[in-house]
This record gives structure tokens, C-alpha cells and sequence, in this order.
């Protein structure tokens, strides 16, 4: 695999970059300034702008970005996010932790669809965001930390770890709701791991917690300008969150916040388990 020092560089933001850096500025006022409905037409532009901006900024410093590594397997990584947030929406008709306002305006048909290409931009802004965090460089400085070698005792205690955590979710949505962001991960955790995928543990074999901090990082930026962004949208999505609906920053009770890390986890995981053959978080 080659360096980041071996490849080429660019000085100026690429063309693509420049677009989404538009998208966004033509997008953010417009979502924010209009009376009525208009974030159904403007979600998806605005976050394809994020998108194309961040992965502007990675080619800009790094050489390399997903679009300029496969434009193929970076499209695919939209397609792989519809499914993905549609089945937190189906966990979410247990919890009733968020809902939309404004919802009643649309048909069933018409939210299925809009809702769809929102929730396509879910993977490729994350992952984007975490590999350009990854090759800042606070964090490529950090020093080698505890290592965790992947056995298959590891993998195993992921499978009943995971399986548990969903089935305490469903039963005591109540109590148990914050296990919805944990369960997955260490499903997909142990599913990786036994299929050969890049696993997270992988990385934590070596004492390397660098990927780690990139998509915790990235996740807490994703999240932030997800509820930024949603604050003066609509529609737009609320929480019911019990026992920590408190101190929100935007429409996200602070706490809340905690879950865009395992969150970030997850989307990683599901990007080397569903699209293998791609580079995610190259420094």
C-alpha cells in the first residue's frame, strides 16, 4: 500500500470541492431563511455539498480521497446508507426516541422517497469527515495505545454481547434505549471478524487507536452539523429521549451526543462488511 508521502498532492481544492463548498452555501441559507416547507427539496443537496467539500479537502492535502480512489465504491457507499437508517427507523417504532415534524405533509410514498435519499448521505458524510480527521495531525501523533488482539474468544463475546444488547433494547426500550447504538457494533463486530472483513479490533491488535479517535471525532462533527442544520429545518426530527432529555444543544440533549460514537463505529464496520474491497479512513 502506498504512503501518504508517495502520493501526489494538490494545492488547490479540486473542482469537485468547490461544488459542494456552493451546494452548501446556496443550500444552508435557503433551508434556514424560507417560510414553509423546503428542507424535503434541500436536505440531500446540503449534504451532498458536505460530502464533495470534505472529500475536496482530503484529496486537497492527502493526494487521495474515496471519490479519487472509486468513484464506484463511493457512490455505492449512498446506496448503502438507505437501508442502514431505515433499520433504525424500525427499531425506532419500539423506542420512540425521535420523530418528524412536519411528516403529515407528504404521503407515504412521497416520505418513503424523500426520506430515502436523505438518509443516503448518512454514510459517505461520516466516513468522509472521519478520514479527514484521520490524517490531521493530532491524530496521527498519537501514541500507541492498549493492545487487544482479535481471537476468537473476542469474536464470540461480541456475538452474545451484541445479540444481548438488542434484545435488552426491544424488551426494556425504556431503560436499555442507549444499547441500540452499542448492539450493532458488536454484531457486526464479530460478523467481520469471522467473514476476514477489516475489523475494528484489527486495528487494536497493534495498539493502534488512531481509526478510533478519527470516527469518534468524526462522528461528534457529523453530529453537530446534523442538528445544526435541523434546529430551523422543516420538517425536522425531535427527541423523546427519557432520563436525559436535558441541556440540549440544538434539538439533541447533550448526552445524546455520546451516541454518534459507537454510531460512527458502526458505518465503518458496514462499509468494510457490505464494500470490502474499498479503502475507508486512509490517513
Amino acid at each position: 500500500m502506498l504512503s501518504t508521502e508517495s502520493l501526489p498532492r494538490t494545492r488547490a481544492l479540486p473542482p469537485h470541492g468547490w461544488l459542494g463548498l456552493a451546494l452548501v452555501g446556496t443550500c444552508w441559507p435557503l433551508n434556514w431563511g424560507l417560510d414553509g416547507l423546503r428542507t424535503h427539496a434541500l436536505f440531500f443537496p446540503l449534504w451532498l455539498g458536505y460530502v464533495l467539500s470534505v472529500d475536496g479537502l482530503c484529496l486537497r492535502r492527502n493526494g487521495t480521497s474515496a471519490l479519487h480512489r472509486s468513484p464506484r465504491r463511493f457512490l455505492a457507499l449512498f446506496a448503502i446508507s438507505i437501508p442502514l437508517w431505515w433499520l433504525f427507523e424500525f427499531l425506532n417504532l419500539r423506542l420512540g426516541n425521535w420523530e418528524y415534524a412536519g411528516r403529515e405533509h407528504f404521503s407515504d410514498l412521497e416520505y418513503s422517497l424523500l426520506a430515502s435519499l436523505s438518509f443516503s448521505t448518512v454514510v459517505p458524510a461520516l466516513l468522509e469527515t472521519s478520514e479527514w480527521l484521520r490524517g490531521t495531525r493530532w491524530i496521527r501523533g498519537l501514541p500507541p495505545g492498549p493492545r487487544l488482539p482479535a481471537t476468537t474468544r473476542l469474536r464470540r463475546l461480541c456475538a452474545v454481547l451484541g445479540a444481548a444488547a438488542l434484545a435488552a433494547t426491544l424488551i426494556w426500550p425504556r431503560y436499555c434505549f442507549p444499547l441500540v447504538w452499542v448492539g450493532p457494533v458488536l454484531l457486526i463486530e464479530a460478523l467481520n471478524l469471522r467473514l476476514g472483513r477489516r475489523a475494528l479490533t484489527c486495528d487494536l491488535a497493534r495498539g493502534d487507536w488512531r481509526p478510533w479517535a478519527a470516527l469518534w471525532a468524526g462522528g461528534l462533527v457529523c453530529g453537530f452539523f446534523w442538528e445544526l442544520w435541523n434546529f430551523w429545518s422543516y420538517p425536522k426530527w425531535i427527541y423523546h429521549v427519557p432520563w436525559v432529555g436535558f441541556l440540549e444543544v440544538f434539538e439533541m440533549p447533550l448526552l445524546g451526543y455520546l451516541g454518534y460514537l459507537p454510531f460512527a463505529m458502526l458505518l465503518y464496520q458496514l462499509a468494510h462488511l457490505l464494500l470490502p474491497k474499498g479503502e475507508w479512513l486512509r490517513p
